[in-house]
């Protein structure tokens, strides 16, 4: 068997989630009924592992899973990959998340209990983390970022900007979006201060922001008619990854990773819309 091309890493967390479409978001007192439900192991180190695990690298897993049937599904749907799965256990039930679709395909989610993430003292092979060419952080233990440095490239999701900080460690790229709340920020905002900010605007594609300045790049077309955005931000953020551990410069990385958020808005289960990554 030919070596791996890439060894690649996602450290953080992995959800039971229900997705299904809805006429409308419930007024209060309202009864709403969900339009065939699907269910998929799924959250941000859910989605960003599948999308990497469509790929010719070497994938590696670490996050954490309950004591319940949920959490036996979302382990069981994970290693189906057949990519290396590392998990802390937690005496605890899985988090689900349960994701409305509106026809318009906005995504409304709701998590029930704390995300389970993996922890420093979680005997994982952390060591691995050395051998990766890059890794993707969605995690909440500053700990493992300091495990995860040990990649040559290093990706954090800007919803984990304040466990960055506390770790103290630089991270290679931060990449939000600056339509979310709750990820929107400068590079300048940033401490420590990554080597690129990555914030994405839907389909006005997104900015690059890095010492040099800010470039722009464009998002890749849509499909025809768009079912739902669940997900599309977490597998760009994996394709970009991959690109970046591949060596492509920050713009040209960015607009290969939009082609495979764009993928996803053609159905409202994103893992079936994912695309290989090449």
């Amino acid at each position: 068997m030919a070596p791996a091309e890439l060894r690649v890493a996602v450290i953080g967390h992995v959800e039971h989630v229900t997705i299904a479409r809805v006429p409308s978001l419930p007024a209060p007192g309202e009864i709403v009924h969900l339009d065939a439900p699907d269910v998929i192991a799924g959250g941000g180190g859910g989605i960003a592992f599948h999308q990497l695990a469509r790929s010719p690298g070497d994938v590696h897993l670490y996050t954490a899973f309950g004591n319940d049937e949920a959490a036996r599904r979302v382990e069981a749907d994970v290693r189906t990959t057949g990519a290396h799965v590392h998990a802390g256990r937690r005496d605890a039930p899985q988090t689900r998340d349960l994701a409305l679709i509106t026809p318009a395909g906005e995504r409304t989610i709701f998590v029930i209990g704390r995300p389970l993430h993996p922890r420093r003292d979680d005997p994982l092979p952390w060591g691995e983390l050395d051998r990766c060419d890059a890794a993707y952080f969605t995690g909440d233990d500053p700990a493992t970022i300091e495990a995860a440095r040990q990649a040559r490239v290093l990706v954090v999701t800007a919803r984990r900007a304040d466990a960055l900080a506390r770790s103290g460690v630089r991270a290679d790229v931060v990449v939000g979006s600056r339509n979310d709340p709750r990820e929107a920020r400068t590079l300048a905002a940033c401490d420590p201060r990554p080597h690129a900010l990555v914030m994405t605007e839907g389909p006005d594609g997104g900015t690059g922001e890095t010492a040099d300045g800010v470039m722009r790049f464009r998002a890749a077309a849509p499909p025809p008619a768009i079912a739902g955005s669940y997900g599309a931000g977490d597998s760009f953020a994996a394709a970009l990854t991959w690109y970046l551990a591949k060596g492509l410069p920050i713009a040209h990385a960015c607009e290969r990773a939009s082609v495979h958020a764009a993928a996803g808005l053609g159905g409202i289960n994103p893992l079936e819309r994912q695309t290989a990554l090449a």
